[in-house]
C-alpha cells in the first residue's frame, strides 16, 4: 500500500479521516476481540496497529479479549476434552483454572506486550481485579460458568483516567471466591453499557449480518431493532450470530450509541469502520433512518 500511494493521496485519505478522528476523539470505543483476528498472527499485529492508532488520536479504546480456542488446546495439552452444551464450555473447577491461565495469563499480558511495542500504554485485568465482573452459577450443567450479576466499572475508569488502554479478560468471581467463565461477547456488551460507549465493535469471523449466509454481497450495512426481529422470525438470523446480536441489543439498551458485528479477517477493519464513509460490516441501531429492506 505504502508504494502505491503518494504523498498527495495519503495526505488526502487524512483529510477524508479527518470528520470522524473528531467525531471520536474524547469517546470510548469497547472493542470485543477473539476469533481468527486473535489466532492469525498478522492480523493480530494489524488490529493492536488500529488500537494503538485510536488512542493515539484520543480515542479511549477498551479491549475486551476471548481465548476459547486456547483454553481448548491447553486443555488437549492436558489431557482433557473440551465439551460443550449449547456453544458453551462446560467448565468444571480444573477448566476455570486452565481459563485462568489462559485468559489472565498469557493472551492478556501478549496483547499487553504488543500494544506497548506498537508504541501504546497498557495494563491487563480480569473481571476479578476489583470485582469488575460479578457473577453467579449460570446453569449447574455448566459447572463455573458464570451470568454477570454486577459491572463495578471503576478500575476501567481509572485505568483510562491515567491515559492507557484497557485490556481485560472475561473471568468473573463472585463474594464466595469463586471464579467463572464468561462470555466474552456478553461481558464487551454489559461493560460498553457500564461505560456509556459510542460504540461497541464486535469483531466476528463473518461480514456482518447477511440475507443469505453464504453470499458476502447480501451484507446488511445498517439495521435495527424492529428488523432484528424480523429477521429472527424469518430464520435468517440464526445460530452463532443470534447471540452476537443479542449482546448489541443489550448494549444499546445501556445506552451504547451504537454496535457494530464486523468481520475481524479483514485487515485494519476497525479503522476501516470508525474513520471512513463505508465503515465495515454491519452496524446495529435502535433505529437506522432511510433503512431499505
Amino acid at each position: 500500500m505504502e508504494g502505491t500511494l503518494t504523498n498527495h493521496e495519503r495526505a488526502e485519505v487524512l483529510t477524508q479521516a479527518l470528520p470522524y478522528i473528531q467525531r471520536y476523539t474524547g469517546k470510548t470505543v469497547v472493542i470485543k476481540y477473539g476469533g481468527n483476528a486473535m489466532v492469525n498472527e498478522s492480523l493480530k499485529q494489524q488490529v493492536m496497529e488500529d488500537v494503538v492508532l485510536l488512542w493515539l488520536i484520543g480515542v479511549k479504546v477498551v479491549l475486551v479479549h476471548g481465548g476459547g480456542p486456547d483454553i481448548s488446546e491447553l486443555m488437549k495439552r492436558l489431557g482433557k476434552q473440551p465439551q460443550f452444551i449449547d456453544g458453551l464450555r462446560v467448565t468444571d473447577a480444573e477448566t476455570v483454572d486452565i481459563a485462568q491461565m489462559v485468559l489472565a495469563g498469557r493472551i492478556n499480558k501478549t496483547l499487553v506486550n504488543l500494544l506497548e511495542m506498537k508504541g501504546g500504554r497498557a495494563i491487563g485485568l480480569s473481571g476479578v481485579d476489583d470485582r469488575m465482573i460479578e457473577a453467579d452459577f449460570r446453569d449447574e450443567r455448566l459447572g463455573y460458568v458464570g451470568r454477570i450479576t454486577k459491572i463495578n466499572i471503576r478500575p476501567v475508569v481509572d485505568i483510562m483516567d491515567k491515559g492507557y488502554i484497557p485490556v481485560i479478560s472475561t473471568l468473573g468471581c463472585d463474594a464466595r471466591g469463586n471464579v467463572f467463565n464468561i462470555n466474552g461477547d456478553t461481558a464487551a456488551a454489559r461493560i460498553a453499557g457500564a461505560l456509556g460507549a459510542e460504540e461497541l465493535i464486535m469483531m466476528t469471523d463473518i461480514a456482518g449480518i447477511q440475507l443469505d449466509k453464504d453470499d458476502p454481497s447480501t451484507l446488511i450495512p445498517e439495521i435495527n431493532l424492529a428488523r432484528i426481529d424480523q429477521l429472527k422470525r424469518e430464520g435468517v438470523i440464526t445460530g452463532g450470530m443470534i447471540p452476537k446480536v443479542d449482546c448489541c441489543i443489550t448494549a444499546l439498551g445501556e445506552g451504547v450509541k451504537q454496535a457494530v458485528i464486523m468481520d475481524g479477517r479483514v485487515p485494519h477493519s476497525i479503522l476501516m469502520e470508525l474513520l471512513t464513509d463505508e465503515g465495515a460490516g454491519t452496524l446495529v441501531k435502535e433505529d437506522v433512518h432511510g433503512y431499505q429492506s
